[in-house]
């Protein structure tokens, strides 16, 4: 006796209804609500948006110079942008009256600016408009970017077809060829567990993260068109488990002379200047971050191995935005460990391997690799 559930003619449109709602939720855009608060910080919300409009180039409607959005940014890019960004810009004139602000934007007399806002033509009225939008940006910070659908609306979907396919199979039975709910079933689960594993590789790893930092600073000029050696920054790096961070009196070494950029003119290296004048610390994001249960010196592979930078970090002298080249994995530094070839001759540090030193003599050995010393010892990195 088949036990079978009375269903409606309409669940055989099921999947086709999942399917519908998918797209629109993969496709259709998600709007904020936006609410007219009157008055904020002291200036009209009305002029609030409409300084937001003219920074954007929403207006004037007949504009023919570019809009300010477009060379101050308001979202971090994946490029270096040399121009301020925008909250960097509200936040330097945030405590400025109104007529130091225009002096500096509408009547530059050197440099970058000059060249580039000689065309730059707005009423005082509006541009006062612009002020009022960016100390309320100074005051609010950046918006929040909206949500968009991500992996956890797909893996859902795929949740619901595993379901419905379960439930034709066990209960509705109303397919007449079986093997369509059982193919719907195994690939929905295969990418579901596809995507779990590849999630879970993923945690903890942030290959490719290349963060904005208080200060635009390049390495592509610094270390590459200057030819700056990375151990003049990073001067403990050779005897140290960190590579460290310059104290901006370094930087002063050549900034006390050098006043303006050839890429971002004066405001970034002023930035500099003021940090070293009012003595306080430019909270720099880190980019490299290892997980709390592993070990790592740079004493050992710069002071030791003799490794250069970009063995670990890329080719940082090509790059103006500093990005974490490798995926610093486990699997990443262990491959290392076993194709890497140990710098023995000439070297005090591995003098003790005396039996090792003897192998190569007589050819024995034709290169020692990081394995082969220890590197790979689970309690070298995790004890």
């Amino acid at each position: 006796m088949k036990f079978k559930i009375p269903v409606s003619p309409a669940c055989r449109y099921l999947p086709m209804a999942f399917f519908i709602v998918f797209l629109f939720l993969f496709n259709a855009p998600i709007f904020a609500i936006e609410v007219d608060h009157g008055e904020s910080h002291g200036q009209s919300h009305a002029d609030i948006k409409r300084g937001e409009r003219f920074f954007k180039g929403l207006l004037p409607f007949d504009r023919e110079h570019p809009s300010c959005m477009s060379c101050h940014n308001l979202v971090p890019t994946d490029t270096l942008n040399w121009n301020p960004s925008a909250i960097a810009i509200a936040e330097k004139y945030l405590d400025k009256d109104f007529e130091a602000f225009k002096a500096a934007v509408m009547a530059p007399t050197v440099g970058k600016m000059a060249e580039v806002h000689q065309y730059f033509d707005i009423s005082e009225d509006d541009f006062r408009t612009v002020k009022v939008y960016l100390d309320d940006l100074a005051i609010t910070g950046i918006p929040s970017q909206k949500p968009s659908v991500n992996n956890l609306l797909i893996f859902i979907f795929l949740g619901i077809l595993i379901t419905w396919a379960l439930i034709e199979l066990i209960f509705l039975r109303k397919i007449k060829y079986k093997f369509i709910p059982v193919l719907i079933f195994l690939v929905a689960f295969g990418l579901q567990v596809k995507m779990m594993v590849e999630e879970g590789i993923k945690l903890g790893r942030s290959e490719g993260y290349a963060p904005d930092q208080p200060i635009k600073f390049s390495h592509k000029v610094h270390a590459g068109e200057n030819g700056i050696d990375c151990k003049y920054c990073h001067h403990s790096a050779e005897y140290s488990k960190s590579a460290g961070i310059p104290a901006m009196n370094l930087c002063m070494n050549c900034h006390v002379l050098i006043r303006e950029g050839t890429n971002s003119g004066k405001f970034e290296i002023a930035k500099i200047v003021e940090a070293v004048e009012t003595e306080k610390p430019v909270e720099w994001t880190r980019l490299h971050n290892l997980p709390d249960h592993v070990f790592f010196s740079h004493a050992a592979h710069v002071g030791v191995a003799k490794l250069d930078c970009q063995k670990c970090h890329g080719p940082v002298e090509e790059m103006d935005l500093m990005r974490q080249h490798s995926d610093l994995s486990m699997g990443w530094c262990v491959n290392c460990h076993r194709e890497t070839d140990v710098k023995f001759e000439e070297n005090g540090y591995y003098e003790t391997f005396v039996k090792l030193h003897e192998e190569l003599e007589i050819g024995d050995l034709k290169s020692i690799k990081a394995e082969d010393i220890g590197a790979n010892d689970c309690m070298r990195c995790h004890y």
